[in-house]
């Protein structure tokens, strides 16, 4: 039985722009069902707690895939949703994998989140897997570890890059250059040869996912790597 924690956001709208944001769905859904099929305990949680609202553009028929669509209609799965966790709540337990899922909003209320900071140092720092995708990527960018030195330089890591922002019609909505952000910690930044295709990267116990198109790789190497652990 593995414990796992789904970090989500709280925001639902660009701070300079009118446009809605959120959770991208599918980058939750896909780990989510793996971590259901195992029957493993799963703990969702944000920032404050609360509702996480959910990326307009996630739930288009052209990215949503059945997975996705089977929970967006599952009142359960919603309902989970309307009533996260708060970090603060969930800062002192024990979770074999702790998951930031992604969506432009986690650019907002992942990258300086204090609690956050911690609650990854820890996880990482006791050898227990900490993964990433697409924008929620940025919830790695400001994690040192209790030597001061920042918990992602050196590694091998990949993240939503500066072109598939372009091909959103995004870039100039966000609040910063991710993949740029990324490079200035030192990372060995690595992205698809096409871009919007899947990209999942493992370093040891931290692993990470491109973009939304990574989100089903991404639920089988988190899985598959939790699984190597059990007979390790």
């Amino acid at each position: 039985m593995k414990n796992l924690l789904f970090i989500v956001t709280n925001v639902n709208q660009y701070a300079d722009s009118a446009l809605k944001t959120g959770l991208w769905l599918s980058e939750l859904t896909h780990i989510y069902h793996k971590a259901k099929e195992k029957e493993w305990q799963i703990t969702i949680a944000s920032p404050k707690g609360g509702n996480t609202p959910i990326d307009p553009e996630s739930l288009k028929p052209l990215v949503l895939d059945s997975i996705s669509k089977g929970y967006y209609n599952n009142p359960g799965f919603m309902n989970e949703l309307a009533h996260t966790k708060s970090l603060n709540m969930v800062k002192n337990e024990s979770f074999d994998c702790i998951y930031l899922t992604g969506g432009h909003a986690t650019m907002y209320d992942f990258p300086d989140n204090t609690t956050l900071q911690e609650i990854l140092r820890d996880q990482y720092e006791s050898n227990k897997m900490v993964a990433a995708i697409c924008h929620g990527v940025g919830g790695l960018l400001n994690v040192r570890r209790s030597d001061g030195e920042y918990m992602i330089k050196d590694k091998n890591i990949t993240g939503f890059d500066w072109f598939e922002e372009t091909l959103a019609r995004r870039k100039n909505e966000v609040p910063f250059n991710l993949e740029e952000a990324l490079k200035q910690r030192n990372v060995h930044y690595r992205k698809a040869f096409i871009p919007m295709t899947s990209n999942v990267v493992v370093d040891g116990n931290l692993i990470t996912g491109q973009n939304p198109f990574s989100s089903k790789e991404m639920a089988k190497v988190v899985v598959s790597e939790l699984e190597k652990q059990a007979f390790m």
